[in-house]
C-alpha cells in the first residue's frame, strides 16, 4: 500500500523517468499537495483555533514533509520536538521547547569580523517580514521564533518559508561577494557524477553557442522582439534541463532579469547586455561550472503557483507572436517563440506536476541529443529522418493523466489534436492542447 501511495505522489513510474529515475529536472514545486496532506493543513488551523497548540503544530510538519523526498525530519519527544528542513544548499533546524518554536540556519563562516559584511546584513534585515539576520560566534545566521500560541499554519508556512528561501539565495550572494566567507553546512547535497555534469556543461555551451550564432545572422532592430524571445527561452531552458544551483542559478536569473528591468532601455539595449551576460557565461571555466551542478532536497517552492488561465495565456500569447516567424520561413525563431511560451510559466510559477511532466515531453521531443547523452532510451522524435514515435508521445501523455487523474479529475489532453506533420506544427498543436486543458481541482 504504501509503494502503491508513493508512486502516486511522485511517480515512481512517472514516463520521463523510466530510464532514468534519479534525474529530476525544473524547479521544485509545493504546489503538488495530495489529499492527505491538504487534510493535515485544514486539521493544523483547526487544531490551533480549538488552542492545541503541540497538535496544531504536529498537523503542520506532516503537511509539509514530502514522502517521497523526505525534505523534512520532524521528532516529537514529549512536550520537545526537533525538526530539520531541507531547502537547496540549506538545512533549517529549530526544535520545540517550552511552548516556543525555535528555527536557525547556518549562512556561511566568517572567520574575521567585517563591517561590510555586517552592514550588508543590517541592510537586509529591513526587508525581512518574520526572521532576521543574526551573528554565532564566527558563523552568519538566520533566526524564526515564535510563541506557540501565535503560531497558526499560515505564519509558520510564510515564517519558515522566507527563512528557508532567503538563505539558500544569500549563502551564495555573501560568498560571491566577500571572498573572505566560507561556505559552511552543506554535507547533505548530492553531487552529480562527473559524466551528468560533463553532459550538462557541454550542452550549456552549445546551446549558448548557437543561439549567439542565429542572433548574429539577423538585423538586430528589425528582429529585437524575436532576439529577446531566444534569449529569455535559453535561460528558461538551461533552468530546466541543466537545473543549476549556487552562483550559476544566481547568473542565469540576473540574465534574466535584465529584460524584464523597468527602465527606459530600449528592448536593443536590454538585449545586448544579455548577450554579452551569456558570453561572460561561455567564459565561466568547467569547473566553475561543475561545482555548481548538485542535487539537493527542497520543501518550499521560489515562486508562488497560479490558475491554469495565467499559464494558458502565456502560451497562447506566445503562440499568436510565434506566427508572423513561422509563416515568414523562420523556423528556428518560430520554435523558441513556442517553448517560450511553455519554459517561461515553468520558470516563472509553481506549476502542477503533470503539467511540468508535459514540460519535459516537449523538451524531450525537441533536445533528444541531450536526453540520450544522459541515458534515456526513449526518443521521441528523429531529427534526421523527421519522424515522430507517435504512440510512445501519446502512450506517455495518457501515462500522466492516469497517474494524476485523482488529483486533476478534469484534465483532458485531446491527443487527436496532435500534429504529427512537423516540428513546428507538433509544438504548435501540443502547447494548444496545454492551454485548452482544465485543471480545476474538485472542492
Amino acid at each position: 500500500m504504501l509503494n502503491k501511495f508513493l508512486n502516486w505522489v511522485r511517480g515512481k513510474e512517472e514516463p520521463a523517468a523510466q530510464n532514468n529515475s534519479s534525474i529530476d529536472f525544473g524547479r521544485y514545486s509545493d504546489n503538488n499537495k495530495v489529499p492527505g496532506k491538504v487534510r493535515r493543513w485544514k486539521e493544523a488551523d483547526n487544531l490551533f483555533k480549538e488552542k492545541s497548540y503541540v497538535a496544531s503544530v504536529d498537523a503542520f510538519f506532516d503537511y509539509l514533509k514530502d514522502d517521497a523526498t523526505q525534505n523534512v525530519r520532524y521528532i516529537r519527544n514529549g512536550d520537545t520536538a526537533t525538526f530539520e528542513l531541507y531547502q537547496g544548499s540549506k538545512v533549517i533546524r529549530g526544535e520545540i521547547r517550552e511552548n516556543r518554536l525555535s528555527a536557525d540556519v547556518k549562512l556561511a563562516l566568517m572567520p574575521e569580523p567585517s563591517i561590510p559584511v555586517m552592514r550588508r546584513l543590517l541592510e537586509m534585515n529591513f526587508g525581512l517580514y518574520y526572521s532576521r539576520f543574526a551573528l554565532n560566534n564566527n558563523e552568519l545566521c538566520m533566526r524564526f521564533d515564535t510563541d506557540l500560541n501565535t503560531a497558526n499554519p499560515n505564519k509558520l508556512y510564510y515564517g519558515l518559508k522566507e527563512l528557508a528561501t532567503k538563505s539558500d539565495k544569500q549563502d551564495d550572494l555573501l560568498i560571491e561577494d566577500f571572498t573572505h566567507l566560507e561556505a559552511i553546512d552543506q554535507e547533505h547535497v548530492t553531487s552529480l557524477s562527473d559524466a551528468e555534469k560533463q553532459v550538462k556543461y557541454e550542452f550549456l555551451q552549445s546551446w549558448i553557442a548557437e543561439t549567439l550564432e542565429k542572433i548574429a545572422e539577423i538585423d538586430a532592430d528589425k528582429f529585437s522582439g524575436g532576439i529577446s524571445y531566444l534569449l529569455l527561452s535559453l535561460v528558461y531552458r538551461i533552468d530546466f534541463l541543466v537545473t543549476p544551483e549556487g552562483q550559476l542559478l544566481n547568473q542565469l536569473e540576473k540574465i534574466g532579469g535584465i529584460y524584464f528591468k523597468k527602465d527606459e532601455r530600449s528592448i536593443v539595449d536590454k538585449n545586448r547586455e544579455m548577450i554579452d551576460a551569456f558570453r561572460q557565461l561561455q567564459t565561466k571555466p568547467r569547473e566553475e561550472i561543475f561545482k555548481n551542478l548538485f542535487r539537493s532536497k527542497y520543501t518550499f517552492s521560489i515562486v508562488m503557483p497560479q490558475v491554469h488561465k495565467v499559464t494558458a495565456d502565456a502560451i497562447h500569447e506566445a503562440n499568436e507572436n510565434m506566427l508572423w516567424y513561422r509563416d515568414n520561413g523562420h523556423e528556428y525563431f518560430a520554435n523558441r517563440l513556442i517553448e517560450y511560451g511553455l519554459s517561461y510559466c515553468q520558470y516563472s510559477y509553481s506549476l502542477p506536476r503533470p503539467i511540468t511532466l508535459l514540460v519535459r515531453l516537449f523538451m524531450q521531443v525537441n533536445y533528444p541529443s541531450f536526453f540520450k547523452a544522459l541515458g534515456y532510451n526513449e526518443s521521441y522524435f528523429d531529427t534526421v529522418s523527421k519522424r515522430f514515435k507517435e504512440d510512445a508521445i501519446i502512450k506517455y501523455i495518457r501515462t500522466v493523466e492516469g497517474q494524476w487523474k485523482a488529483r486533476y479529475p478534469y484534465m483532458n489532453f485531446r491527443t487527436e489534436g496532435l500534429n504529427f506533420s512537423g516540428l513546428t506544427a507538433f509544438n504548435y498543436s501540443f502547447t494548444t492542447q496545454i492551454e485548452q486543458l482544465n485543471m480545476d481541482i474538485p472542492a
